[in-house]
């Protein structure tokens, strides 16, 4: 199996739509063994969707930008396990100021919180796990994109911490290498989880994927983008680091789908 024996850290799990639940689902159908991280009052959708699993996992909690908790979270990998050889970053969050169409009037507060949350965050996680991943001889860190190298409607500082996240996988990749720990990102398409929902104006992403992605996008289909988690967070991929690898049906390589011949 992909990840037989494989010892891993699943962050962002809310519902059992969301691309960290089926992550963690087929990461355990590879023969992983998988810990979810949860937060606050959603903590109980997390136990709830752990459930829903092939195996129920240990649900910790962790508020990514709360030391004591990546400490605490640490600390309980080490006694559990020992080591620690991968993880998903899947944590991103903006204020309601810093979405839906107003860039111009966000406050640097709230731009600061997106990028602090967001982007910052996959460095938090990093760092933290990173004593754990030289005890297993080195591992994988993934996290979860969606491409901005173009401005797009209703994203605004979110957008803008998408871009950052690019970078700091970049830089991770760079810092890290020398411990055996690779950092990668997955780009997706749009889905239609819980998160993406949130967005103001959400549906125009489906529209333009419609209109433009070469192979059929399905927004409600989170697996294909699960499955290449998986794989970066593989052995096959052993060689692959500091990448942003698009899983989106090949929209970002399209400008426009040809006309159709009259």
């Amino acid at each position: 199996m992909l990840l037989d024996g494989k010892r891993l850290v699943i962050t962002g799990v809310l519902t059992d739509d969301s691309i960290a639940w089926h992550a963690a689902r087929i990461a355990m159908e590879q023969g992983a063994e998988v810990i979810l991280t949860g937060f606050g009052r959603a903590i109980s959708l997390t136990k709830r969707s752990a459930r829903r699993l092939p195996a129920v996992p240990d649900v910790v909690e962790l508020d990514i930008n709360d030391p004591s908790h990546m400490e605490a979270l640490a600390a309980d990998i080490d006694a559990r396990w020992g080591a620690v050889d991968g993880a998903l970053h899947a944590i991103a969050y903006a204020p309601d100021d810093a979405l839906g169409g107003n860039f111009l009037n966000t406050t640097a507060e709230s731009a600061a919180t997106a990028f602090i949350t967001s982007a910052f965050s996959y460095k938090t996680l990093a760092v933290g796990l990173r004593p754990l991943m030289q005890k297993a001889g080195g591992g994988a860190l993934v996290t979860l994109d969606f491409d901005n190298q173009q401005a797009w409607p209703v994203y605004d500082w979110m957008g803008v911490s998408k871009s950052a996240l690019q970078s700091v996988t970049r830089y991770l990749a760079r810092d890290l290498g020398d411990d055996n720990i690779r950092v990668n990102a997955v780009a997706a398409g749009p889905l239609g989880t819980v998160a993406a929902k949130s967005i103001p104006g959400f549906f125009q992403f489906k529209d333009l994927w419609d209109q433009r992605s070469p192979l059929k996008w399905d927004t409600a289909d989170p697996e294909p983008v699960a499955k290449m988690v998986v794989f970066l967070l593989s052995d096959w991929a052993s060689m692959t680091s500091g990448e942003i690898i698009h899983v989106d049906g090949g929209f970002h390589a399209v400008a426009a789908r040809p006309a159709e011949n009259p």
